[in-house]
Formats: C-alpha cells, structure tokens, sequence
C-alpha cells in the first residue's frame, strides 16, 4: 500500500514537472513567433526609410549632423549591455539572485544611458530644423530610429517588472522562463541596432 502510494507521487511529481517544461517550452516558441512578427514590423520601417532616404526636399540630411563617434559610443553600450545580460542569465542558472541582480542593474544602466544619449540627439536633430516634420526622410529616420526607442523602453520597464517579481517569489521556473524571453527580445534589440547602424548612420554619414 505504502510502495504504491510513493509510486503514484512519484508519478504525479513527474507529470507536473512535465507540464512546467512544456508550458515553458510553449512560451518561448511563441514569443519566438512575436519576435518575427516584430521583425516584419522593423522590415517595412527599414524599407521605408530606403525609400525616403533621398526625400529631403532640399532640405538638410543625415551626413550634415550626423556623429559617427556619438554614435558608436551608443552602440558599444547597447552592445555591452547584451554581454551583461547574458551574465544575468547565467547567474540565473546558477540560481544565485544577488549576482542577477547585479549583471540586471548593470544592464538596465547601460540600456539608459543609450535611451539618453538618443533623446539628446533628438533635440539636438529637431533644434536645428531637422524634426520628423521636416521632409519625408527625417520621418522616415525618426519612425525607425524611434521605434526600436521605444523597444528599448518597453524592455527596460519589462526587467523591472521582472525584478520585482524574482525579488517576491524567487527563480521559479514561470520566472526563469520570462528571463528567457526579456533574453531574446534584448539580443533581437541588438541585432536590429547594428542594421540601424549600418544602413542609417553610417551609411548615412558617407
């Protein structure tokens, strides 16, 4: 009766940890699905700018204020910040919360201090005359430079949520997968910087 008992728990143990890995196996393929759905919406942006790109009206363009240096130091640290959060995962996996918590808050600074020196440079663009309404390339530049702005934002409020949520109920695996996920959109962040920088300011700049 006891052999059957610890059997049947046993079972049940093993189906749940079952369901925990394929619920998280689940998320990640969907949110897989989302970051393709995102990228169609990065493709088009970049389209459009292509296509706009010579839209100046006459008016100024990208290599009259572009800053290659500027530029290139927001770009190191969106990158380091992507370095960083991959030691936040692997803290994760080492299940040692204080270290996560650093490699996050390390992250986090970076990804802001990116957000504000691209909030500089928009003030900058717009007081001297080239604002999104300027001509259509300066609204096609801002649309996809904004956006992936934007991106960032929503991914630095979203590890901020995340924290919060560690900090109450630990590294559960509902939290190890959300980890996961911010992991991803972060990297793809990365990814979609250096066609920017690419295509937008170097480019741009020559």
């Amino acid at each position: 009766m006891t052999t059957t008992t610890v059997d049947t728990h046993h079972h049940a143990d093993a189906h749940g940890h079952h369901e925990h890995h394929d619920a998280g196996a689940n998320t990640v393929f969907g949110f897989w699905v989302y970051l393709m759905s995102d990228c169609l919406i990065f493709a088009g942006l970049f389209a459009t700018y292509a296509v706009l790109s010579g839209a100046t009206v006459d008016g100024p363009t990208g290599k009259e204020f572009f800053d290659l240096k500027f530029v290139l130091v927001e770009t190191f640290l969106l990158l380091l910040s992507s370095l960083t959060f991959g030691l936040a995962v692997m803290a994760a996996n080492r299940n040692s919360r204080p270290a996560l918590f650093g490699w996050l808050a390390v992250t986090a600074l970076f990804g802001l201090g990116f957000l504000a020196m691209e909030v500089y440079e928009f003030n900058h663009l717009i007081h001297e005359g080239a604002g999104p309404g300027r001509s259509a390339y300066w609204s096609a530049f801002f649309g996809l430079v904004g956006t992936h702005g934007l991106h960032v934002t929503s991914g630095l409020l979203w590890m901020l949520v995340l924290v919060i949520q560690i900090a109450r109920k630990g590294l559960t695996p509902t939290n190890n997968t959300r980890l996961m996920c911010l992991s991803l959109f972060w990297h793809f962040l990365d990814i979609i910087w250096i066609g920017v920088f690419t295509v937008v300011y170097l480019m741009g700049a020559l």
